[in-house]
């Protein structure tokens, strides 16, 4: 697996992205640190791997502003504005589904809240991925989000999908699914924009 990583990471420098690969927690807040400058405006994306992690933690102790739309009691326009405050962001940091060998990241969304950052405003994108998300090509992502993580997630929100009791996805036209925006990256025009931790440990779904 070590590998098969840093040959992922030579295949994302190719892309104008910069990969890492870290062993432990502890390694990833202290590289964290590193790339955030104190006082800069931190965005991120829903993830159960950042949940994990306590991520969300770590930004509400440093000194930075972190658009924190995990705060309880936000309404739904309130929500609305930080997604899209996060465009604005210095630094927008979330998980992703998948991400393939060869460099390609895929995700999957409901809104678009979380990938649309990924792909245009802030200065900065952080991905962190655990070792379980990486898949040897494109079409073993899709499979990947759309059979095991999206149904999960669906589960995690609530939603009444037949992925929800199914465990898997049947491509419904349900009325709260969550499989509405399907975004691939396969490369940047500003080199290392897009930066992707990887840690060596599976996490999230």
């Amino acid at each position: 697996m070590e590998h098969k990583i840093l040959s992922l990471i030579k295949n994302l420098d190719k892309k104008n992205i910069k990969g890492y690969f870290i062993q432990t927690r502890e390694d990833l807040f202290s590289l964290l640190k590193e790339l955030i400058p104190e006082n800069s405006i931190i965005g991120c994306g829903d993830s159960v791997t950042l949940e994990e992690l306590g991520v969300f933690d770590f930004l509400r102790k440093e000194n930075v502003i972190f658009y924190d739309k995990f705060q309880s009691g936000l309404t739904k326009e309130e929500k609305r504005e930080i997604y899209l405050k996060n465009f604005s962001a210095d630094t927008f940091i979330s998980g992703t589904n998948a991400i393939t060998l060869d460099g390609a990241i895929f995700n999957i969304d409901g809104n678009g809240s979380r990938v649309a950052p990924m792909l245009y405003g802030p200065s900065q994108v952080i991905l962190i991925v655990g070792i379980n998300k990486v898949t040897p090509d494109i079409d073993s992502a899709i499979k990947r989000t759309r059979q095991i993580a999206a149904p999960m997630d669906a589960k995690r929100l609530g939603k009444q999908t037949p992925c929800t009791k199914l465990s898997r996805c049947i491509d419904c036209k349900h009325k709260e699914r969550i499989c509405n925006d399907f975004v691939l990256i396969q490369g940047q025009f500003i080199k290392d924009r897009i930066k992707v931790i990887i840690l060596n440990e599976e996490l999230g779904y």
